[in-house]
Order: structure tokens, then sequence, then C-alpha cells
């Protein structure tokens, strides 16, 4: 599941909609919306998170943090190292290589990480 994922059925559970009456909302297919909570599909465009933000009626911070998510829920994600030191290949093939097996608590440490060494997408 994408963090974009999570989100949308988040709301959608919250408000009680289901992923059928989304869809025809925002006239898109069921098993598409469905696929984007699984993390089956890719971000989602610009103007398919407006229309969700639309339909949710968020505004402002909730808005902004949905179209964050999208920016950073794509299920297949290729690191390109050309032109990085060696450490820095060997640092993503590693990672690459063990990520599904990763603890809960070692993803959150990374992420820690990573929110300390600059501005997220």
């Amino acid at each position: 599941m994408t963090p974009f994922g999570a989100r949308l059925r988040q709301l959608r559970r919250e408000r009680g909609v289901t992923l059928r009456a989304m869809a025809a909302a925002l006239q898109v297919s069921a098993p598409y919306l469905s696929a984007l909570e699984h993390g089956k599909r890719g971000a989602p465009g610009p103007g398919l998170v407006h229309q969700v933000n639309e339909f949710f009626g968020l505004i402002w911070d909730e808005a902004d943090e949905l179209a964050r998510l999208a920016r950073l829920s794509h299920p297949r994600v290729v690191l390109d190292t050309a032109g990085l030191t060696p450490e820095a290949t060997e640092l993503a093939n590693r990672l690459a290589a063990t990520f599904r097996r990763l603890p809960p608590e070692t993803v959150a440490e990374l992420r820690a990480v990573l929110a300390r060494a600059g501005p997220r997408g």
C-alpha cells in the first residue's frame, strides 16, 4: 500500500463512502481506485488528487498533505546512482536487496534519518 492509498482508504472509511460510490463520483473505475488504495497503480496525477480533495471537501493543509502523499506514492521506485559515489551505489543496492525484509522499527529509523536530511517530496 502506498501513502496516498492508505490515506484515500482512511478518508473513505471515515466518511462511510464505498469504493463504487467514490469511483462513480470521480468518473473512474472502482478497480482503478482499489488498485490505487492497494499500491498496485502508480502515483495518481494532480487532476485526480484535486478531484479527491474536492470530493472530500479537503482544503489547505489537508489538501496539501494529500498532494504530498501522492508524490511519494510510486509503488515501484528506481534509484539512479549514475555519477554518485561507489558508497551511494552500494547503499542503494543493499537497500533494494533487503527492503522487503526490514522490520517496521528499521523503516521508522530510516524515515527519521531522511527527515533530518531535508525536505520531503
